[in-house]
């Protein structure tokens, strides 16, 4: 364990005087929406009125994510050995434990098993944590310990079961190092082995406890500075993350600082909230809305160090350095349930105004065409393009195969479609002057970021289609549009779906409009986008039958969902969704396909569910149907127009307005959420935290 790791300069701490007013208004200017490069800060501006946050390309794209000068690779072949759990942190003025329980509640959508929560009362640290949910964690806690600094942790068990012993925080040495971490370290086992020979103990069956170990380690051969008293506890950190090979997202706590909370990210996502006179740290920016309005985006390899006066924030390479303060968009409204029964139902109503939202200051009557200012590429480099590779998990990819029909039809540029995790291990032949475009909800997909870097690594340009600002994917791309969805609580995947749709429609558009579309299409196209949130009003006004229409067919235990053209990836996500959160096993086939293999499943107890709105194929999904009926399974249509025949063969219609076929997937997909959700509730299933599931998936 005979390592050394170069130090940082480090010279206090930044204060934040009470003359800067929290929360202080940017600019707005319309149809910025710009991503600087090669940048190690992260940079905001306003779209519309809605900020845009900067897509940095550090550390990305030089043959690993991570090196160290004296030790070689840190992490290079698995970017996405990572977990999602959450951390919580605060040190001020004010009573931890407040802070700390409702910002556990607020990441509890990310999936957990356990939880815990650290407090230090000034001359110890005072450790709770249980098995399960939060509410049971807050239930044991009782009458917390008085303490003005805590950190948090939600746990999804990877090293070790689920238990007590190997739930966060965890404590380093004899209790004078207290820690969260996110992530896997793939070399614990190693480390383990030597901090036993020194004679350290375990507890737990973690990788996370031997980071704990190594910072207390590292205090013991690190001397104190009386003229920079905090730096002995930088140090021991610094030197403990370089012994490490794997993720990590770190909130440390030390006994004999009792006001010093140290932050360290590298692949797992942190963010500090910047409060007057307090300071918090989460995985994402949803325990900090309505807490404060000022935010900082932590990047790979970079260290906070907070104290109730101030904070700072060093880099590995080049010690400290400058953030940029950025103003928090999210409201509590945002990130709570507004009278609704759950987080789901309320995204799904939520969806015109997200719609809106992605298409605000986006949408150019006078050229016809859409306007993105963060695609970092020159109209003459999007001119020659010739092929586009989308690329995502689960709902991203099917809403990526929405959006290659669009890209072809509107384009004419050939479009592949790769699972993400095929694609980071599947080394295609990639020509020159291909776009590869990672879709994803979280910005943290494992796999998407591995496929990006892998790609980006090969020197193809990378964008992304991203919902969370600051995230881990919005880092590594070159460039790309925000979905600017909202916060998304709700496992299963709904208005970020539809918003990813409409921007994959809007980008059709502008490729479409530097080819061949003219400008008379162009324009209709606008026209058809605007309508589009009105349209998804008005499907929403099904959910009462819909409702009526799942007490019926909650106890199937299978449901095919059937579908052509645009529609079949919407029969893909409708069983995505019903699989998601009701346990119902459920297939999505292009309907023509269903004489191929699936028919063999089609018996009075399996429900189809056939998305057939007026379009091209509407007669041949017509006669897929009557297949299905005439072997006796029951049929629900989705439809847009009412029609004697299709009353005649379904068991049930749902009817929708009529949109052009291109924006079909997004109005189709409403009824069948709310399907699912319904089908769901009725099963009593808890519908925005499905068991397994995590709202990101960030391990292989």
């Amino acid at each position: 364990m005979n390592r050394s790791i170069g130090l940082f300069a480090f010279d206090g701490i930044i204060q934040i005087r009470s003359s800067q007013r929290v929360g202080s208004n940017v600019p707005q200017k319309p149809n910025e929406d710009l991503w600087p490069v090669n940048s190690g800060q992260t940079r905001g501006s306003v779209l519309g009125g809605q900020r845009e946050c900067g897509w940095s390309s550090l550390d990305v794209g030089h043959g690993c994510a991570g090196h160290n000068k004296n030790r070689g690779p840190l992490f290079c072949h698995s970017v996405a050995a990572r977990v999602m759990c959450g951390i919580v942190g605060y040190v001020g003025a004010d009573q931890a434990a407040e802070f700390l329980i409702d910002g556990l509640r607020r990441l509890e959508y990310r999936g957990y098993d356990s939880a815990g929560v650290a407090i230090h009362g000034g001359s110890d640290i005072s450790i709770t944590r249980s098995v399960g949910r939060i509410q049971a964690l807050a239930d044991r806690l009782g009458t917390p310990t008085e303490g003005t600094l805590g950190l948090g942790h939600t746990r999804w068990a990877t090293h070790g079961p689920a238990t007590e012993e190997n739930a966060h925080p965890h404590i380093g040495g004899t209790g004078e190092v207290v820690l969260a971490h996110n992530g896997v370290i793939e070399n614990f086992q190693v480390l383990k082995d030597e901090l036993i020979a020194k004679g350290y103990q375990f507890k737990s069956a973690t990788d996370s406890e031997v980071i704990a170990h190594l910072i207390a380690e590292g205090l013991k051969s690190t001397p104190a500075d009386p003229t920079q008293p905090n730096m002995r506890y930088v140090t021991a950190v610094q030197w403990a993350i370089a012994q490490l090979r794997g993720t990590y997202g770190l909130a440390v706590a030390f006994r004999e600082k009792p006001g010093l909370l140290i932050a360290a990210r590298f692949g797992s996502p942190l963010v500090l909230g910047v409060g007057r006179g307090e300071y918090f740290v989460a995985s994402d920016a949803s325990p900090i809305a309505g807490r404060t309005d000022r935010i900082v985006y932590l990047a790979d390899h970079q260290i906070a160090v907070l104290t109730a006066d101030g904070f700072t924030v060093l880099h590995r390479d080049s010690g400290k350095v400058r953030v940029n303060i950025q103003p928090l968009a999210e409201d509590t409204g945002e990130v709570s349930m507004n009278g609704y029964e759950h987080y789901m139902l309320k995204e799904i109503h939520e969806q015109p105004d997200s719609l809106r939202n992605a298409m605000r200051g986006r949408l150019n009557d006078e050229d016809a065409t859409a306007v993105f200012g963060g695609l970092n590429l020159t109209p003459q480099q999007l001119r020659g393009v010739e092929r586009i590779i989308l690329t995502g998990c689960g709902t991203s990819w099917h809403s990526a195969l929405v959006g290659e029909y669009m890209i072809e039809e509107f384009a004419r540029i050939p479009v592949c479609v790769e699972y993400a995790s095929e694609l980071r291990y599947r080394n295609p032949p990639i020509e020159n002057n291909t776009l590869v475009f990672g879709i994803t909800q979280s910005g943290e997909t494992a796999d998407t970021l591995a496929a990006l870097n892998e790609t980006k690594r090969k020197g193809h340009r990378t964008l992304a289609l991203c919902n969370v600002v600051g995230s881990s994917i919005a880092q590594a791309a070159d460039g790309g549009v925000y979905l600017h969805a909202g916060p998304e609580i709700g496992v299963a995947s709904t208005k970020a779906y539809s918003s990813q749709c409409c921007v994959l429609a809007m980008l059709s558009l502008y490729f479409g409009r530097m080819r061949h579309m003219s400008f008379e299409s162009g324009g209709r196209i606008i026209e058809e986008l605007r309508r589009l949130p009105a349209a998804v009003e008005q499907a929403l006004t099904c959910d009462s039958e819909v409702r009526r229409i799942a007490s019926k067919y909650a106890e199937a235990s299978n449901v095919l969902y059937l579908g052509r053209r645009y529609n079949f990836p919407t029969a893909l996500e409708g069983a995505l969704k019903l699989k998601e959160i009701s346990y119902i096993h459920a297939e999505g086939y292009p309907a023509a396909e269903m004489k191929h293999g699936p028919i063999a499943l089609v018996d009075k107890d399996t429900p189809s569910v056939f998305i057939m709105p007026r379009g091209t194929t509407y007669d041949k999904v017509m006669s897929n149907m009557e297949e299905v009926k005439a072997r006796g399974g029951p049929v629900i249509a989705v439809a847009s127009h009412e029609e004697a025949q299709i009353r005649r063969i379904a068991d049930e219609v749902i009817m929708i307005p009529e949109v052009p076929e291109f924006l079909q997937p997004i109005v189709s997909a409403i009824p069948l959420q709310l399907l699912s959700y319904h089908i769901a509730v009725l099963r009593g299933c808890d519908v925005d935290k499905p068991r397994n599931l995590a709202k990101s998936v960030t391990v292989e």
